[in-house]
């Protein structure tokens, strides 16, 4: 027998195709008329159940046909993955929303722009000796020296006054990092973050007084500080003994006197920026033996951190490198902004060890330049790029969703069919025989 069927917008009715109808399709068809034939006996239809009106259509409009709510079967699961992925949904949208927020640090090398002709040293550092015994000395690979006891300026100090002000060896344990980390330039190492640079550089530009003498105190250690210009190549810095490593006239030190231990507050290149925190920063270093040889190789790399890169483009090729020193930046004037430091990060390695008697003992400071320079960017995406994302993060939350929540129920019916050991239900449009739908009723 095959059943016909006749739809309606409220309902639906079997109606049979044949003349010999059985029971079950008699029942439904005498339950299905009466229910139709008392709709249509208060004279009523779908448009008695809706408002009229413009308004009333486009709120009603639906592009998208739904499954009406008596062909839908509810799970008590189907609640739980509701709340898991809206959880879900809402936390990565943040983490989302959150990695926009603060941007992305790039870190990109090139060719320095700009010619390189003069190259900013600032130093500050204190040796245990005293000031009239030491003698101060640059040299690059062109040749050429500078006297930088003349350019630098030297303050007799003492050499507790430096201790304990937060200072620590150089290549220091992690421990000896953490112990430290109420001091400025210390602690834990972390990640570059362009805005703390920014913001470092605001700060003043000037080095430190050296703190006063008391009383009938004999000062017995040099405060070497100041700034110098050399050559932009390749050269050394050396702090000797007077009389010793350069021909002086002059009375014979005794090398009972020689002690060079020392702290280093500052050792950078380029423009000053005092707040900015470089290798040897903060450091000291002390010996017990008159003839000791500190050596330090310096590889100094010329950076900027900007978080505006693309104005970097417009560099003029032909002016001294902005991150020469204060004259390049003087050349520069439009670069220098809120936006931009430039300045020059350099690698560090000691070789110290003792020396006999007949070699020159001393702080010896090698600096090579490298020819390639750092940029370090922090950039922000536009906000169409970051709905891209968002709708793709809770478009691919909502798909991977479904696809669990249909292998979980899928896995739980057929535990409940091995259970009970009977098969799935069947569907409302499943072929059927009458003995099955007589069954049914019963």
């Amino acid at each position: 027998m095959s059943l016909g069927l006749l739809w309606s917008a409220h309902d639906f009715v079997l109606t049979p195709t044949t003349p010999n109808a059985p029971p079950i399709t008699s029942a439904l068809r005498s339950i299905s008329t009466a229910t139709m034939n008392g709709f249509a006996d208060k004279g009523l239809d779908e448009s008695h159940f809706e408002s009229n009106g413009p308004i009333s259509a486009v709120k009603s409009f639906d592009a998208f046909p739904k499954v009406k709510p008596s062909y839908t079967e509810k799970t008590s699961s189907g609640s739980a993955w509701t709340i898991l992925l809206i959880c879900a949904s809402v936390f990565l949208t943040w983490s989302e929303v959150k990695r926009w927020w603060v941007g992305e640090t790039t870190h990109t090398f090139s060719v320095e722009q700009g010619v390189g002709h003069d190259l900013q040293i600032n130093m500050d550092l204190v040796i245990a000796m005293r000031c009239d015994d030491l003698h101060v000395n640059l040299q690059d690979a062109s040749g050429d020296r500078i006297l930088a006891g003349t350019a630098l300026k030297k303050d007799p100090t003492l050499w507790g006054q430096w201790v304990g002000s937060g200072k620590g060896k150089l290549g220091a344990s992690k421990q000896e990092r953490l112990d430290l980390s109420g001091y400025p330039g210390f602690g834990e190492y972390r990640e570059e973050d362009v805005h703390d640079y920014l913001g470092a550089a605001k700060g003043s530009k000037k080095f430190k007084k050296t703190p006063g003498l008391p009383r009938r105190g004999e000062p017995d250690s040099c405060r070497i500080f100041g700034t110098m210009h050399t050559n932009k190549v390749q050269g050394d810095f050396h702090i000797t003994a007077r009389g010793h490593g350069y021909m002086e006239f002059g009375q014979h030190l005794d090398h009972s006197t020689f002690n060079f231990s020392h702290h280093v507050n500052e050792l950078s290149f380029g423009p000053f920026y005092p707040s900015l925190t470089n290798p040897l920063d903060n450091t000291v270093a002390t010996t017990e033996s008159h003839f000791y040889k500190y050596q330090y190789y310096l590889s100094v790399v010329p950076t900027i951190y900007t978080t505006f890169p693309k104005s970097l483009r417009s560099i003029d090729k032909y002016h001294e490198s902005p991150s020469s020193g204060s004259d390049g930046l003087e050349q520069h004037p439009h670069r220098y902004s809120k936006n931009h430091v430039f300045t020059n990060q350099y690698a560090v390695t000691e070789q110290s060890h003792p020396v006999p008697e007949n070699h020159v003992p001393g702080v010896f400071v090698k600096f090579d330049i490298e020819p390639i320079m750092l940029t370090i960017a922090e950039e922000w995406s536009s906000v169409p790029k970051l709905f891209v994302r968002l709708v793709n993060v809770v478009s691919g939350i909502l798909v991977a969703g479904g696809w669990c929540f249909q292998l979980t129920e899928f896995v739980r019916d057929l535990r409940r069919s091995k259970k009970s050991g009977t098969q799935a239900t069947d569907g409302i449009l499943s072929p059927t025989t009458p003995a099955d739908d007589s069954k049914r009723l019963m």
